[in-house]
């Protein structure tokens, strides 16, 4: 938003302004405030509504209204009962008297002389003594040193607006403060062009300011933030739309698009694709037979086959004699790409590897075997290795992969845009010759660049993509495999857990077997500083399933007779490699786990979810663990559990019941919490006015539209200098990941 106009008033730290003494503006820090423009983007949480001014004789119980009256009279007491300090003053007008209460602001009797004309608003009661406003806002219209008019009320008699506040600083405090910067708004000039403004009709930015603070209505409120949302989310298609330009501008290896392998691939395939993965391949193929670097990000379902159609491309590029660096987040997912890669290869005709903290193994002509990480390496460095699959661990400098032609990075946001830059930089080729460069170089146009391929198995909103990952191309996979059968999923009462039980020990008599999600790995944590914070945490958490405690009752209570096991993320590397292996080759029959079975892990014989405390997890993690189970013919459930009472949380869980893809349980997910709680702010890197945006579809693609038309019309926006040293400086402060 004003990120980023020159004005030194604005970049002035908040310490120079008037009332703000060095204590003052630590508490404004706590908010996210320390300049003048953090102070005029602290925007209000909601308005009261003072803008009924009535006449003293037609107020009435209950109600809130504001009126206008002179001081009677004032005074301060102490009560006798609760040593409370009670200030009572009583207002009148032409048509009667009112009083008004305070509680323990003695100073008050001060500042409300007799004769000052004031304004109060707030809820009207009712005692023995008549009708009175207790505790209600107010302010001083005329006394002796003030003069004000109706334009200039702040507290009472208008829309007040109530801000985030933080201890020792409250919304009152904040609208002295902010009320003196907004008048000045119109002398900063405006970042937005004024063909812009007036093509998405949108306010000035002064008007915009005031309205947004000090609304003269709730829909000028409204007009307001859809200004300054506009500008941010401008701010960010324009960065994307750069981005992509920039990318555009490199040089990358062009895999011949060889339709007779696709088809030779395909048809070794135990099963069909479904014509949502048809499309992603063509448009995957035909990104990597370009000159250019691909940008793409493959968005699936749970179950919807992403993992088939990166191998497509990483065997057509293995073809045409380039390498592929497939990156995964965990290990236990890393492994499993390495098998599935194995197993779709037709025989002897792609060589894989697999490199991890914890393993290298080696996979060349139908043969696998495990080998020193320094031997992998040279295979790798030496072009022997296709298809090289790792977690973290391919980001390190002695991994060189010289013929590097594709970067697929699965559950992409789990990386951050260094780690994937560095994993892309590190593959940079010579255009004149394939050689290892130096593995944290910046991107170099005269060299060869790698395609990307992002992956994830989080379905998000179209319109929250385009914002997120606005610097990429989405391809879809909306459809699962034929044989699929829908999940059946229960919402399972505290009284009915036995009848669950029974249900589980049926599945594994039948051969299947079962997984059990619990939210929290203990039950307190032991490693806490503070023992009472621990004590408290016991309290806080105590309904809340934890996977030892769990493991211990259900092995050695409920089922004993079953093999059981358990899985979280305090394990080391191997033993939890031990624990999935065993499960996957069906030598255990019921896994007990955290959330680190949310993404990849793909047991076909599983058919079971049963998930603890579900109220816990976000409904995108609960669809992640339902795709867990469903995965072959075979008929699966999904049991979600939870005890708790709350109408939200069972909304929420209803949606999981009800939804009948990821996509569409996103929007739900987003229209039930939001898009500050459905991303995670801190995660997103978004503006806060932004993020709130996200919902406004409509909002969005205008903004995408505008970024387009002004990139044509000035490619590096010297028409507009004030949106250019704007978006410079938004883009300095952004993480956009």
């Amino acid at each position: 938003m004003i990120k980023g106009i020159i004005s030194p008033n604005l970049a002035s730290p908040v310490v120079k302004l008037p009332r703000v003494r060095p204590m003052v503006a630590k508490r404004l820090k706590n908010l996210g405030i320390e300049t003048v423009r953090d102070l005029l983007l602290h925007l209000p949480r909601r308005y009261e509504d003072f803008s009924n001014v009535t006449a003293i004789r037609d107020l009435k119980a209950g109600e809130t209204a504001s009126i206008k009256g002179e001081v009677a009279s004032v005074k301060s007491q102490r009560t006798w009962r609760k040593r409370m300090m009670v200030t009572e003053a009583v207002l009148r007008d032409a048509t009667g008297s009112v009083r008004a209460v305070w509680f323990n602001q003695p100073y008050l009797s001060d500042s409300l002389r007799q004769g000052y004309l004031v304004a109060v608003s707030g809820k009207v009661s009712l005692d023995n003594r008549g009708l009175l406003f207790s505790h209600p806002s107010h302010e001083v219209l005329r006394g002796a040193r003030t003069e004000k008019g109706d334009s200039d009320m702040l507290h009472t008699g208008r829309l007040v607006p109530v801000y985030p506040e933080t201890a020792g600083l409250t919304s009152r405090w904040l609208r002295f403060l902010i009320q003196p910067l907004v008048k000045t708004a119109g002398d900063w000039p405006d970042p937005l062009p004024a063909e812009t403004i007036r093509r998405q009709t949108l306010l000035p930015l002064d008007q915009a300011l005031q309205q947004t603070h000090f609304p003269t209505t709730l829909e000028r409120a409204k007009e307001g933030r859809r200004r300054l949302a506009f500008e941010e989310l401008l701010l960010i298609q324009l960065s994307h739309l750069k981005a992509r330009a920039k990318i555009s501008e490199l040089a990358a290896p062009a895999v011949p698009l060889d339709l007779a392998e696709v088809k030779q691939f395909v048809a070794s395939l135990p099963f069909p694709l479904t014509n949502a993965q048809r499309k992603a391949v063509w448009e995957i193929l035909q990104d990597i037979a370009k000159p250019h670097p691909m940008a793409r990000l493959l968005e699936g379902d749970v179950g919807s086959g992403k993992t088939v159609v990166a191998a497509i491309a990483a065997y057509l590029a293995s073809r045409a004699g380039w390498q592929t660096a497939f990156m995964a987040p965990t290990e236990i997912l890393a492994r499993q790409h390495f098998l599935t890669l194995k197993k779709l290869f037709p025989f002897g005709t792609a060589s894989a590897a697999l490199l991890t903290s914890s393993e290298a193994r080696f996979f060349s002509g139908g043969e696998g075997m495990t080998t020193s990480k320094k031997q992998l390496h040279a295979h790798i460095r030496e072009g022997l290795a296709d298809i090289v699959v790792g977690t973290h661990a391919l980001l390190q400098k002695h991994v060189a992969i010289p013929k590097l032609a594709l970067v697929i990075v699965d559950e992409q946001h789990r990386f951050g845009v260094e780690q994937r830059a560095s994993l892309i930089a590190r593959g940079q080729t010579r255009a004149e010759a394939a050689t290892p460069e130096a593995p944290n170089a910046p991107l170099n146009p005269d060299k060869l660049t790698p395609h990307l391929l992002s992956m994830s198995a989080t379905p998000i909103p179209r319109t929250l993509a385009l914002t997120i990952y606005g610097d990429l191309d989405l391809s879809i996979l909306d459809e699962l495999p034929q044989g699929r059968r829908p999940i059946e999923t229960k919402l399972v009462a505290p009284t009915e857990r036995e009848r669950a039980y029974r249900f589980i020990r049926e599945e594994v008599r039948r051969g299947r077997q079962v997984f059990v999600i619990c939210p929290r790995i203990e039950l307190e944590d032991a490693n806490s500083p503070h023992p009472n914070a621990r004590g408290q945490l016991a309290l806080l958490r105590a309904e809340v399933k934890a996977v030892t405690v769990e493991y211990e009752k259900l092995s050695k209570e409920v089922f004993r007779d079953l093999r059981v096991g358990m899985l979280h993320g305090k394990l080391r590397a191997k033993e939890k490699a031990s624990v999935m292996a065993r499960f996957a080759q069906g030598e255990l029959d019921l896994l007990v786990s955290t959330s680190v079975v949310e993404v990849g892990v793909d047991v076909p014989n599983a058919t079971v979810m049963m998930i603890e405390g579900a109220e816990h997890f976000g409904l995108a993690q609960l669809y992640q663990f339902r795709g867990r189970v469903g995965r072959a013919e075979h008929q699966s459930f999904c049991l979600i559990l939870t005890d708790s009472t709350s109408r939200t949380a069972h909304q929420r869980l209803r949606a999981v019941i009800e939804a009948k893809s990821g996509f569409e349980l996103a929007e739900k997910d987003l229209q039930i919490r939001g898009p500050g709680d459905f991303l995670g702010t801190r995660q997103s890197g978004l503006p806060d006015l932004a993020m709130a945006s996200l919902a406004d579809g409509r909002l969005i693609k205008a903004a995408r539209a505008e970024a387009e038309l002004l990139l044509q019309q000035s490619a590096d926006l010297v028409r507009w200098p004030l949106l250019k040293k704007q978006l410079a400086e938004f883009e300095s402060e952004a993480h956009l990941e």
